[in-house]
């Protein structure tokens, strides 16, 4: 990246960080700082690019130019921050990811939903911990306040508490648009407009069935996807709670100081300390004692040590989360895929709506994934001694967990008393994250961008009517074909558009196969001198020869 570049990109971050201070309403001191290294930083641009700095009013306002005509108006064509385009060979490879993960999903015996893109505010809010300020708020239209979606789950625990008579049970897959007003870093997959695509299941069930099938959901989208080497870090929310009793942290901290831990896959452990003491307000000798725990990280074996640990053992809450992990890990065998989860005392999730076990996916430390993602790995570390080299994080890929109490928010009780309420566990694969490594891993120019078939070609005359017949006769035997809207194109160019779009095969016409009612078939991926021209078809028989070829007969 060009220092120009570089420093466009430091002052879009800190512009952002900025008007989040603002809204946040931060002391005005801080906000002079960072206004003053905004300002140092767009001085620093103006010198590299010789323009002058922006003007409160812009340019192109409005004013007469020096001629005594108006300006023209001038429009900053950009995205927003954090929003892209894809182009025709970006969405190429995102249609094939989509279809890949909508195939894991429907073999698992998935249906799919929708939702609308915004919810009543109501809905959404205290829904997300600390991560509720990112919420997307929309002005009051008609009476009604509303938020766009900041996930799928909400929405999916509202669809349930409506009709929860009709489906007590369902696996439901959802791909959708989502919104967040984060810090946007376009290279590393993380916007404020992108995907997600959830995989959920609803209703009672055996105890830790559903939660180890939808690891497994995860192990397979994320093998088939062929992402390269990863690993599902697991943990429970009540073995999570109960550890944070055990070292005495006060119950009304309990989830602040789980926010604070969820942060230990981006800031180092010094960090994620002096938050727990010094703005949550936590005893340094209890945050210490919980630096002990959230450096453990294993299997079995760990499930087996917190086991023979006293104090955790006493504890109800402890107790019944790792009464679950020992089910986990014994259906995980079931599964085949003990050798892809870890048991982590450090993954915390900060969403409040999580109940029950959570998860997370990672890209483990290759040397195939340090190239896709060596950026991701500033700053991480575990407990002060503790770096845990073998699972060095690459950034999420996946992340879920069971949220046993949310639809029951929404649904309330019956007449009689009852709760309504309908246990779910689920899984969010983080398609923009998996994008990125997928389009690193591929050449451009390899990737084709349509479907198209077959290319038809005239040689000589134009031949665009001809053209248009066999374009029509393929088409209308489902064949993917098409030719160029010219009266006489040159034949170069006409080879240039197969070789450009990775097209194929071509027909090739002209005079002298027209009254001879034939066409050629060229293959145009294996050029070989045997075929020279084409090889010569009746025309009856171009369909089923073309057929043939493409391995449809």
């Amino acid at each position: 990246m060009s220092s120009v570049e570089s420093l466009k990109e430091q002052i879009a971050q800190l512009g952002d960080k900025i008007r989040q201070l603002k809204l946040e309403k931060a002391d005005k001191e801080t906000v002079t700082r960072e206004v003053a290294v905004l300002t140092q930083l767009k001085s620093q641009l103006a010198q590299l690019t010789g323009e002058p700095l922006p003007t409160a009013g812009g340019s192109g306002s409005g004013k007469k130019s020096g001629g005594g005509k108006k300006a023209a108006a001038q429009f900053t064509l950009k995205t927003p921050k954090g929003t892209r385009d894809f182009n025709d060979k970006e969405m190429a490879v995102r249609d094939e990811m989509f279809a890949t993960i909508k195939g894991v999903f429907q073999q698992h015996g998935g249906v799919t939903i929708d939702t609308p893109v915004f919810e009543l505010k109501e809905i959404l809010s205290g829904k997300y911990g600390e991560d509720s300020k990112l919420i997307y708020d929309l002005e009051d239209q008609g009476g009604e306040k509303c938020s766009l979606r900041y996930d799928l789950t909400v929405p999916f625990s509202r669809f349930l508490a409506m009709n929860s008579s009709q489906y007590p049970n369902i696996k439901r897959y959802h791909i959708g648009k989502v919104y967040r007003r984060d810090q946007p870093a376009m290279t590393k997959g993380r916007m404020r407009e992108f995907f997600q695509c959830d995989f959920d299941i609803a209703g009672t069930h055996e105890p830790m069935v559903p939660d180890a099938e939808i690891v497994r959901i995860a192990v397979d989208v994320l093998t088939a996807l062929d992402v390269g080497d990863f690993m599902i870090k697991i943990n429970h929310r009540q073995v999570l709670d109960g550890m944070f009793q055990v070292c005495g942290v006060p119950a009304d901290k309990i989830r602040p100081i789980s926010s604070a831990v969820d942060k230990m896959d981006k800031s180092p452990w010094e960090e994620v300390r002096r938050e727990m003491v010094e703005d949550k307000g936590l005893d340094p000798a209890v945050a210490d004692r919980i630096g002990t725990y959230i450096c453990l990280s294993g299997g079995e074996d760990l499930l087996a040590k917190l086991q023979q640990d006293a104090d955790l053992m006493a504890n109800p809450s402890a107790t019944a989360g790792l009464k679950d992990m020992a089910l986990f890990f014994r259906y995980a065998k079931v599964f085949k895929m003990q050798d892809k989860v870890l048991f982590d005392l450090s993954l915390a999730r900060g969403l409040d709506y999580y109940t029950g076990v959570i998860y997370e996916a990672i890209l483990v430390d290759s040397e195939e994934n340090q190239k896709l993602l060596a950026q991701d790995m500033a700053g991480q570390s575990k407990a002060p001694g503790q770096e845990d080299e073998s699972q060095a994080r690459l950034g999420s890929i996946a992340a879920g967990g069971r949220y046993d109490e949310l639809v029951g928010m929404f649904a309330g009780t019956s007449k009689k008393g009852k709760s309504n309420n309908i246990p779910c566990v689920g899984v969010s694969v983080g398609v923009e994250r998996v994008f990125s490594i997928l389009m690193r891993k591929r050449k451009l120019e390899e990737i084709k961008a349509n479907r198209t078939e077959v290319y038809i070609i005239s040689v000589g005359d134009g031949l665009l009517e001809e053209r248009m017949a066999i374009a029509a006769e393929l088409w209308d035997h489902g064949i993917k074909a098409e030719y160029m809207f010219k009266a006489k194109p040159k034949l170069p160019a006409q080879w240039a558009v197969c070789d450009r779009d990775l097209i194929p095969l071509s027909v090739i016409i002209g005079r002298d196969e027209l009254e001879k009612g034939v066409v050629k078939i060229k293959d145009m991926i294996n050029k070989t001198d045997s075929q020279s021209g084409g090889n010569e078809v009746p025309y009856v028989n171009m369909v089923a020869e073309i057929k043939k070829r493409l391995g449809q007969a």
